[in-house]
Order: structure tokens, then sequence, then C-alpha cells
């Protein structure tokens, strides 16, 4: 029984292992900083020595190790995204990635070999904290670097959302079942599905709910950072008129942290004298924000207004090229294969199966899709 494990946890790794190194050699091979691809390459590397131990493994357990498959789908799509949006846009794929394997090895933890490996895949984590702090601490000094470690390390002090690809992804997923429940409810409501009306319907869910989307987005943002603004333009004003209450409650935040009363005090002292980096503490200790993170209004306006039309362009697509009951029956394929796709991209993001994502969206969209065809039909429309 162990020995069909141990086989299982073997051929389990090599294929994890095996993909890890797939993908960062891309990540290396598509890196331009030098920082970033050392590290890239030294985690290559690794998972190298990773896949050696597997071969060993199944060697010593009378198997031949399996010839190198083709690399999972989930890591050709990382791939292919930072190839064309750069390695930092799929950090957050990557770092889930690399959660995947723990959640795989930690159901094999009996198997003497996970252990060694764990230890390097926390090194990885590492690696990849390291390089988070690189890029948010380049040209401050050694004191705002220390601060932004501990953000990186502390998420409770982190007060970003997700990044672009994440925006992209939930705004098309947005606009594709919005607009496939509008033009599947007008098609059911016209009886023969009549083209001219149901494009009209689409035509105008996909501009009414883009620049909805793109208003609300730019109103919730500027108004977001408008208040970050001023809760920061706050803590400015209270370091000028009151400097050495702000270093005692500096110094208060350390002894929090389980320093000593004098050395939480000399770190206090250090840090006021440099107004900025002062500045920047007490916001990201007492306001859990990241003033270098808040946010662009007109990027994230113009961001959800074509992610929306996207999504809410293929379903309606069918219609303008085809007859009326050609197009229905496309629609539907083609909002399924989509709706599909979403799911499995999202998995980028969550770590999750893809086959599970993209069923679990598959079937949200098409329940509300359905549900609107339904009504559509019982009410109807002369045309």
């Amino acid at each position: 029984m162990q020995e069909i494990k141990d086989r299982a946890a073997s051929l389990a790794g090599l294929a994890l292992e095996r993909d890890a190194i797939y993908l960062y050699n891309r990540l290396a091979a598509l890196e331009k900083d030098p920082q970033r691809r050392a590290a890239f390459e030294s985690i290559a590397a690794s998972e190298r020595r990773h896949a050696a131990i597997w071969e060993a493994k199944l060697i010593s357990l009378g198997e031949h190790p399996p010839v190198a498959a083709r690399p999972s789908w989930r890591v050709r799509q990382i791939a292919i995204l930072a190839r064309l949006f750069g390695t930092r846009a799929v950090s957050d794929a990557v770092k889930a990635l690399e959660g995947f394997e723990e959640e795989v090895y930690g159901a094999h933890s009996d198997v003497a070999e996970v252990h060694e490996i764990a230890k390097d895949e926390a090194k990885h984590a590492e690696i990849w904290r390291d390089l988070d702090v690189a890029h948010k601490t380049q040209g401050i000094g050694a004191y705002r670097a220390a601060v932004a470690e501990t953000q990186a390390r502390e998420p409770w002090h982190r007060s970003g959302g997700g990044g672009t690809l994440r925006a992209s992804i939930f705004g098309v997923s947005d606009g594709l079942v919005s607009n496939a429940a509008l033009v599947f409810g007008i098609a059911g409501a016209t009886s023969t599905g009549q083209g001219s009306f149901v494009v009209l319907a689409g035509v105008a869910g996909l501009l009414a709910g883009a620049f909805s989307m793109a208003a609300g987005e730019y109103v919730s943002m500027r108004s977001q950072t408008e208040l970050l603004e001023r809760q920061i333009e706050l803590e400015r004003a209270e370091l000028e008129a009151m400097p050495e209450e702000e270093e005692k409650e500096i110094a208060a935040i350390y002894r929090g942290r389980g320093f000593g009363e004098a050395e939480a005090a000399s770190i206090a002292k250090q840090l006021m004298s440099d107004p900025k980096v002062a500045l920047e503490t007490k916001v990201r200790e007492e306001l859990g924000l990241d003033p270098e993170e808040l946010g662009s209004p007109w990027g994230a306006s113009i961001g959800s207004f074509f992610s929306f039309a996207v999504g809410a362009f293929i379903p309606l697509l069918p219609f303008i090229l085809l007859s009326s009951g050609t197009a229905l029956l496309v629609s539907i394929v083609l909002t399924s294969l989509a709706l599909f796709g979403v799911g499995a991209a999202v998995s980028l993001l969550t770590g999750r199966s893809a086959l599970y994502s993209g069923a679990r969206q598959l079937g949200i969209g098409a329940a509300a899709a359905a549900i609107t065809y339904l009504v559509g039909s019982l009410i109807g429309v002369n045309v």
C-alpha cells in the first residue's frame, strides 16, 4: 500500500516540478530585470533538483520515469500571459501555482522526499517576498525598505486589491454574463429570434453596461483615492503640528511588535528624521494603506469599459454575422465556450482546478441566460 502511495506521490511530484521548470525558464527568458531573472533562474535550478529526486525515487521503485509530457494548461496560459503583459502581471498566478504545489505535497506528507522538497518550496516563497519588497523599495532608504518588507510579510497592512490581470478577467466575465442574459432574453421574446431586434438590444446592452461599469469604477476609485489622500494629509498635518506625540505613537507601534522600549524609541527617532519616511510609516501602520498604490481612477475606468465590452460582444457577434435561426445556436455555443474559458482563466489566480472553475462559471452563466430566455419566451413581443 505504501509503495503504491509512494509511486503516486512521485509521479505527481515529477509532473509538478516539470511544469515549474518550464514556467520559470520562460519567465527567466522574458525578464529584463537582472535581479528578477536571476531569481527565476535560481528557482528553475531548484525545481530541476526536485525533479531529479522524483526520478530517482521512481527508479528505486522499479519504475522508468515517464517521458516529459506537455506542460499543463494552466502553466502554458501563465507563460502566454507573461509574454503578452510581462512577468509582474502574472505574479499572482505564479504564486497561486506555488500554493497548488504545497497542497499536492501536503496530501503526500508521509513520503520522506516531500519534507526535503518542502524546505526548498518555503525558500521560493521567500524569494517572491524579496522580489515584492525590491519592487516596492527601489530608490528608498533603509528604514522605508524595512517598513515595506513588513508590509510584504504581513498582509493585513496592505490596502491594494488585485492587479490588471484580475480586473480584466472579472470585467470580461461581467460583460459576458450580463449581455448573454440580455441577448438570449430578447431572442426568446421575439420567438423567431429576429436578428435586428437582438442586435439592437445587444449593442444597447453592451454600451450601457460598459459606460455604467466605467462610470461606476471611476467614481468609486476617485472617491476612494480622495478619501485616502485626505487621510494622508491629516497624518502629514499631525506630523508637522505634533512631532513629539507622533514619534511616541511610532515607538508604541514597534513596542507592540515586540521591540524593547529603548529599541522602539531609537527606531521611531530615526524614522522621524525623514518626514517622508515617517509619514509613510504612519500611513501604513495606522491606516493600513500604501501611499504608492492608491490606484488610477482613469486607468480603472478605461480598463473596465474595454474588458466589459469584450465580454459583452461575444454573445452578440453571431447575430451580427448570421441569420436569426443559426445565430442563436452559434451564440449559445460561443458563449458557453467563452464562459468556460473565463472560469478557467480565474483558476490561474485562485489555484483551483481549471475544469472546476470553468464548469462553475459555465453553470452560473447558463442559468442566467436560460432564465432570461424563458422569461422572454413567456412574455413575448410582436415585431
